[in-house]
């Protein structure tokens, strides 16, 4: 089965792609450095021709509110202009557990309008929402830093590792549509204050953490529930502490 990912070269994409491959699937990573650019259309006629499934992973190379907007917007509209045109049996996008819930901010409102775009389709969908990526840890703490201090929300945060990512969009696109949403979450609900603290410590980082219910997080309010999923989700194997072993180790 020929299988499309586009932004099949990232994080979530590459490794999406090594195990599709490895299940004996034909499959096509895409992204402007391969000629296919969802943004203007240029090379998606030619990359989804003869495909069933396509995975859409891309994200916004901006996170300026507008420029979300206009991302997911054109990315969006293209791609699924061009799946109808092609005969997709499978439209998958990657989305964020609780993006109904956080407006507030630029880059949900962007989210919120891809998924719009994929229900209204027509095209056969799964959208599945994940929680935060542990991988994302370094990034939340700098965009919560002043100084020497993160101030975060006590919000509670399920995070998720990549490789748990991986597994469930291969799942999904040897599944199914769902015809809705699906959510994937970690094995551990903890709270980001807390968990980033952890994260710091882990790494070495003399960075001290602040807990501030009224921290914003990307623009956004956050209460208890904002983050999390009580959707049933399918979890996660992957520990904080077994994936920032393997990070050491790496390192």
């Amino acid at each position: 089965m020929k299988i499309v990912i586009i932004g099949g070269t990232g994080l979530i994409g590459s490794k999406t792609v090594d195990r599709l491959r490895k299940r004996g699937h034909d499959v096509l990573p895409a992204s402007p450095n391969s000629g296919v650019n969802t943004v203007t259309g240029e090379g998606l006629a030619q990359a989804l021709a003869g495909a069933e499934v396509v995975l859409d992973l891309a994200n916004s190379p901006s996170f300026e509110d507008q420029a979300v907007l206009d991302f997911f917007g054109a990315s969006g509209r293209n791609l699924l202009a061009a799946g109808k045109a092609a005969g997709i049996r499978h439209h998958i996008a990657l989305s964020v557990v609780g993006t109904e819930r956080l407006q507030e901010s630029g880059y949900f409102r962007g989210k919120l309008l891809q998924e719009k775009l994929i229900r209204e389709s027509g095209l056969p969908y799964t959208i599945v929402h994940s929680t935060q990526f542990l991988e994302f840890l370094p990034g939340i703490a700098k965009s919560a830093t002043s100084g020497e201090t993160v101030r975060l929300s006590p919000a509670y945060v399920q995070p998720i590792a990549s490789d748990d990512v991986a597994d469930a969009m291969t799942d999904v696109a040897l599944s199914p549509p769902a015809n809705g949403i699906v959510e994937i979450a970690g094995p551990e609900r903890v709270a980001l204050s807390e968990l980033v603290r952890r994260y710091l410590r882990a790494a070495g980082d003399a960075r001290s953490v602040e807990v501030d219910p009224e921290a914003r997080y990307f623009g956004a309010r956050l209460d208890e529930k904002s983050l999390v999923s009580d959707a049933n989700p399918r979890l996660g194997a992957i520990t904080f502490e077994q994936w920032m072993s393997a990070q050491r180790s790496a390192a």
